[in-house]
């Protein structure tokens, strides 16, 4: 049965086009990135204690902000949109944003080094941290738009190689330092440079030797022109995401930050399905928006915001037991974060079925507006409640950020829709509040649940049962999903 089932897949595959076994291959790397950070997490925290896991915590979320900031995020959308309208000059368009990567990269390593105690200081790392960060942004930068290129030509059996060999190598390399050093915190970022140095370092040059050119005026000035704008939206995005972990090991302290980054890296695990859920609907709602025929949206996204929230729901449930295979006793109490930032992934799936408006009719202040707002709101909340509750406030201010955020989003689709679309209402706003809501009582009345290990799992037990007796309807929505996806492709 097993040996027919694999017969039948590959014989699927060998069937596809050239574009869909691209984008087969480019999710299955996205799996085993995610997958490869989950299996190796149990060994980081058991060869790492609470304070060494907060700091290298601290170091990710400040090395997502200062890349936004260092190379403004160029291999995004203006490089994908530039590959399009400089077709015939791609090449040399690529390697001249190489360029200015580099450029930049270098400019603010002078800044850096200039007043190298002040910026120490403000962001509580070492010199060989920020220098080891600066040269990680530069090297997944130049990646990046080699990686974007080889998305677009479709060409990905190099890329795939990489990826999966980063995947491997990055985790493995850093045990092995952080086992052999005394120093935990540099062991680890030098595990993953090193590799990033052997296997990412040569597509700059290999773009650079494709293009011949480093600097080209028009070309800088298209990328700088429509990016910087746009820093904002980048920068108060990895704030968002990052500012909880810096602001408690701020006030709190490193131990607390470990403990916390890894729940909120245990609760993340759901985004692998929400990404791979929503790139596979995403491509029909712009169609659907195209064609002005929003009103069929609904008939897929309602199962899919159930789905989601009942997904997110199972994992608090489980929380003790997931926290203790993730971890050992030391990072207990983190088993009180993960339904605040479970929730909050149940919040940013949502809003990306009303963000697509907004990008669809490109009204980027409205995405930016947003995003400044959440930040913004997310550290005010921080700095109130993480002194007066304890680093655990910090899930449930991240949860209230996304159910604004979201709720902008909403609203600034409702605008879009009045403009454009004669008014019309793509979802019931009782039936998001009524899902979102059921979504939250019960998610964080679980919590009550969590000494009642019995209890805990008989409902989980009734909602495996609930599933499989419903299974040939959770299977039609699966159906309808991958449909509109043909619809499509």
């Amino acid at each position: 049965m097993i040996k027919t089932a694999v017969s039948k897949g590959f014989s699927i595959y060998k069937k596809l086009p050239k574009q869909g076994k691209a984008s087969f291959w480019f999710l299955m790397c996205s799996f085993l990135q995610k997958g490869m950070s989950m299996i190796t997490t149990p060994i980081f925290t058991r060869i790492m204690s609470t304070e060494d896991y907060g700091q290298l915590g601290g170091y990710y979320s400040w090395s997502s902000i200062i890349g936004s900031i260092v190379c403004l995020n160029l291999f995004a959308g203006v490089y994908t949109q530039g590959l399009v309208k400089f077709e015939e000059d791609k090449y040399r368009y690529s390697s001249s944003l190489q360029g200015l990567c580099l450029t930049l990269t270098l400019a603010w390593s002078v800044v850096y080094f200039i007043a190298r105690e002040f910026w120490n200081n403000l962001f509580t790392l070492t010199t060989s941290q920020m220098v080891a960060m600066l040269i990680t942004v530069w090297l997944s930068a130049s990646f990046s738009f080699w990686s974007v290129e080889q998305r677009v030509e479709m060409t990905y059996t190099k890329l795939v190689v990489i990826i999966m060999a980063a995947s491997v190598l990055q985790p493995l390399v850093s045990i092995i330092f952080v086992l052999h050093n005394d120093d935990k915190v540099m062991a680890r970022i030098m595990g993953g440079l090193v590799v990033e140095i052997v296997l990412y370092a040569w597509t700059f040059f290999a773009q650079l030797f494709k293009g011949k050119k480093l600097i080209s005026k028009k070309h800088w000035i298209y990328a700088l022109s429509f990016n910087i704008p746009l820093l904002p939206h980048y920068l108060s995005g990895s704030v968002l995401n990052t500012s909880d972990r810096i602001m408690i090991s701020r006030i709190i302290g490193d131990s607390q930050a470990g403990i916390y980054t890894l729940a909120y890296s245990v609760s993340l695990i759901m985004m692998i399905f929400n990404n791979a859920l929503i790139q596979t609907i995403e491509p029909w709602i712009y169609q659907k928006i195209k064609d002005k025929k929003v009103k069929d949206l609904s008939k897929v996204a309602y199962p899919a915001f159930i789905m989601v929230a009942i997904i997110n729901v199972l994992l608090i449930i489980v929380a003790p037991e997931v926290i203790a295979i993730f971890a050992p006793p030391t990072y207990r109490e983190g088993i009180w974060i993960i339904p605040s930032v479970a929730l909050s992934v149940f919040f940013q799936f949502l809003y990306s079925f009303f963000a697509t408006f907004e990008f669809y009719y490109e009204k980027t202040v409205y995405i930016t507006c947003a995003t400044m707002g959440g930040a913004l709101l997310n550290i005010i909340l921080n700095l109130v409640f993480i002194k007066s509750y304890g680093y655990i406030a910090a899930g449930y201010t991240t949860l209230f950020s996304y159910i604004v955020y979201a709720a902008f989003h909403y609203f600034a689709m409702q605008k879009i829709c009045k403009l454009y679309m004669d008014g019309v209402k793509p979802y019931s706003l009782k039936i998001i509040i009524a899902i979102g809501g059921l979504s939250i009582l019960v998610g964080l009345s679980v919590m009550f649940l969590y000494e009642l290990t019995i209890v805990r799992y008989m409902i989980l037990f009734a909602v495996v049962i609930l599933c499989i007796w419903q299974r040939k309807t959770i299977a039609s929505y699966f159906k309808i999903m991958l449909s509109y996806k043909k619809q499509t492709s």
